[in-house]
């Protein structure tokens, strides 16, 4: 489906917004300890779907959730795929959350940074996306840099490939499913929500979280609020541009995610500097390219 200039306007300013709302949802995140990462995803998973449900209806778009219901019954196997959308998502919701609570954050950053590597080369030879100069020269200076990380530094972490492979297979899936919509990311929400209320159910019974950090029974919700209101938008953004594009705007994701984790106390060692530098101008490339191009699109001269 061609994307509108409108339509790509309106899919960067949310998928901008997304970005600076997940940097600043995970410097937050350590002060919910000492809830860990399990514990915080069941909260998010929980106050999600009622946000997200809410949405449809003041969008009226409800119609995305029970057109889904309907495929269900004409074919239950559906289900299935849609268990494992679900389980798919709630590995990077989990992820996203344990990380900065256990130092880990610079590692899931540096995976939002190779996550638009892996988008471009899915948008390109998958769904034949159409890209610009700059949008291969950003690639590949990024691609420089993640090529040393892997060399010098003898590879990359777990945590990196779980979300740069795990996250890709996530958006194709949903795609070939024709759920990658707002109905479809509560049903992946609804998927895992028995799991999240069992592990919330066991944290108040049996746990001592809330007992030694009681402002957790309002800011653990807030947080998690504005993470789903951060994942509508993230998704919302990968249906309103080209699966390319949208994967390259995510660099300034992880660019906020890194300095969320350099203020709660991580630190970059030396060697992987150069990792980050060659990172941050792929940034400026992608900025000031897209900078050009938009207002190249309304007549002006650069």
């Amino acid at each position: 489906m061609p994307h509108s200039s409108y339509s790509m306007s309106r899919g960067t300013l949310v998928s901008v917004l997304s970005a600076v709302m997940f940097g600043v949802i995970y410097f937050l995140t350590p002060s919910l300890s000492p809830l860990e990462g399990v514990q915080v995803w069941a909260i998010r998973i929980i106050v999600s779907i009622p946000i997200v449900a809410l949405i449809l209806i003041a969008m009226r778009q409800t119609n995305l959730f029970t057109d889904i219901f309907k495929r269900v019954r004409k074919n239950p196997w559906l289900i299935l795929a849609l268990a494992l959308s679900g389980s798919l998502l709630t590995l990077q919701l989990w992820i996203f959350g344990w990380a900065p609570l256990n130092g880990r954050g610079l590692q899931v950053a540096l995976g939002y940074f190779l996550l638009p590597l892996v988008l471009v080369l899915v948008g390109r030879f998958l769904y034949k996306d159409q890209l610009k100069w700059w949008h291969w020269a950003a690639a590949g200076v990024a691609a420089i840099g993640v090529g040393y990380q892997t060399v010098v530094m003898g590879g990359v972490s777990w945590e990196t490939l779980v979300v740069c492979l795990g996250y890709p297979v996530y958006f194709v899936l949903r795609r070939s499913l024709h759920t990658a919509s707002t109905g479809g990311m509560l049903w992946d929400l609804l998927m895992l929500s028995p799991v999240a209320v069992i592990v919330l159910i066991i944290e108040l019974t049996r746990g001592d979280a809330f007992t030694v950090n009681p402002a957790l029974w309002w800011f653990a919700p807030t947080v998690s609020l504005l993470a789903a209101i951060a994942l509508w938008l993230y998704v919302l953004a990968s249906r309103l541009l080209p699966i390319s594009i949208f994967g390259l705007l995510s660099y300034l994701e992880p660019a906020l995610l890194i300095v969320a984790s350099l203020l709660i106390g991580e630190r970059i060692i030396a060697n992987e500097l150069v990792t980050y530098a060659a990172i941050w101008i792929a940034v400026l490339i992608l900025f000031v390219g897209g900078i050009t191009d938009f207002f190249r699109s309304r007549g002006f001269r650069i």
